[in-house]
């Protein structure tokens, strides 16, 4: 890996997603040495995935070079390479581009979808959790517009015509409510061959509300902005199977779809190599204690989605969202130090600043201790928060720019194919054939 011998205490993060960056970006400066190991030479500002997906934004505003963090600090220093085991009575991580001996060692490898063992879903399906998949998705939705321009089969066109989203959390209500804004905007100007009543949104929840984790008011009111928006919403609707056209759910809805994505849920993405006692099992997630210290070790800690603190307010461990994240990669940082001063640990409390969601121009759900409101104050806090929390300025500033753009003109600048799924995936298996 060619990491410089030192002196000081090793600290190795795997994973640099909100967690490990705001453990990383809290360590510079501090006598210990840093590494810091991820896929991706970039951290994703994954909340605002699905506008990349939907042209409203391109890949490059919300995602942030590593390498842009720990230039600043010779005692911090980021590989790309993927961490295949970890070894702990050696204190050592295997990857894909050699070995590394760690002091201490902290897991924030996020989380990954969860498809609750329906493989038809997951063969068939789209699905958005990193900036590829999310140009994917984008790819797909305009190409199948493109299609439907020309095609002479009507069953065909009305497949394509078919978007269906399942799971109304805030990442599928996000999504429908973005795409119903393609509908309602660009395509009456771009395509004039497509009538925009055409074009069907359907939105599946298994549950008998949308944004099941946010408050009933808030979720009241996002039902009500996405049917606004001509979204079709399905509730205890629970998708059985679908096999690439046709989507079977546990009633008798069927919908013919060439455009299906899944957003219905995630699970913790861990590494091997612990013990078993170690990951609870039906999360798939690390059990730690109160200082972040997985169970059954003292040098090795999990950060964020992967960790699982059972506390009395959350027994089955903080939300899946970014700001428990970041404030535990934060205080662990504080932690580490303390440890390598001798210093007593610190237990972490989590402060749960609001949670919020938008669904559109002009349309957002806010979540607060003190009250949920909705509508154009709660879409214009939602936009401050993001802006806000965006690393680096110039991502700020494009994403501010595009949103002002978007928002006065009715129009998303990034519609482009750049790289044809369809024709993307049809290469990758002549090449896998040749190979």
């Amino acid at each position: 890996m060619n990491i410089p011998r030192t002196n000081l205490p090793r600290v190795v993060i795997i994973g640099g997603g909100f967690a490990g960056m705001a453990m990383l970006r809290k360590l510079i400066g501090e006598d210990v040495q840093t590494v810091i190991l991820d896929r991706h030479n970039y951290h994703t500002f994954q909340p605002l995935l699905y506008q990349v997906s939907t042209s409203g934004l391109e890949p490059d505003s919300i995602a942030y070079p590593m390498r842009k963090i720990t230039r600043n600090s010779k005692k911090c220093l980021f590989r790309m390479a993927e961490v295949k085991s970890i070894n702990p009575e050696k204190s050592l991580i295997e990857t894909s581009i050699g070995d590394l001996i760690y002091d201490y060692l902290v897991i924030a490898t996020g989380s990954k979808t969860n498809f609750f063992g329906n493989k038809s879903i997951e063969d068939n399906g789209m699905w958005m959790k990193t900036v590829p998949q999310a140009l994917n998705i984008r790819s797909l939705i305009l190409e199948n517009l493109e299609q439907a321009v020309i095609t002479d089969d009507p069953e065909l066109r009305k497949a394509l015509l078919n978007f269906v989203l399942v799971g109304a959390g805030p990442t599928g209500v996000e999504l429908s409510g973005a795409i119903a804004e393609l509908k309602n905007h660009i395509v009456p100007n771009d395509y004039p061959d497509i009538n925009p009543n055409e074009m069907n949104i359907h939105l599946l929840e298994g549950l008998d509300r949308v944004l099941p984790p946010m408050s009933e008011k808030s979720s009241r009111k996002a039902h009500e902005f996405l049917e606004e928006l001509g979204v079709k919403i399905h509730l205890n609707t629970m998708v059985e199977e679908y096999d690439g056209h046709l989507v079977t759910t546990n009633t008798d809805l069927k919908l013919k779809t060439e455009t299906f994505i899944w957003a219905a849920g995630v699970t913790g993405a861990p590494v091997k190599g612990l013990k078993a006692e170690a990951m609870v099992e039906k999360a798939n997630r690390y059990e730690v204690n109160a200082f972040n210290q997985i169970k059954g070790y003292d040098n090795i800690f999990a950060i964020g989605d992967i960790a699982l603190m059972q506390t009395q307010e959350y027994p089955k461990g903080h939300p899946m969202v970014a700001q428990p994240a970041i404030q535990q990669g934060k205080h662990l940082a504080t932690n580490i130090m303390n440890i390598v001063e001798g210093k007593k640990l610190e237990a972490f409390k989590y402060k749960d600043k609001g949670t919020m969601a938008t669904v559109g121009r002009n349309r957002a759900v806010v979540d607060l201790d003190k009250g949920s409101f909705s509508g154009f104050l709660a879409w214009f806090i939602w936009m401050f928060v993001h802006l806000w929390f965006l690393i680096g300025f110039r991502n700020r500033l494009v994403t501010f720019f595009n949103w002002l753009y978007n928002y006065w003109n009715y129009d998303k600048a990034a519609r482009l194919i750049i790289r044809p799924f369809k024709g993307y995936e049809k290469q990758m298996k002549v090449d896998k054939e040749e190979i």
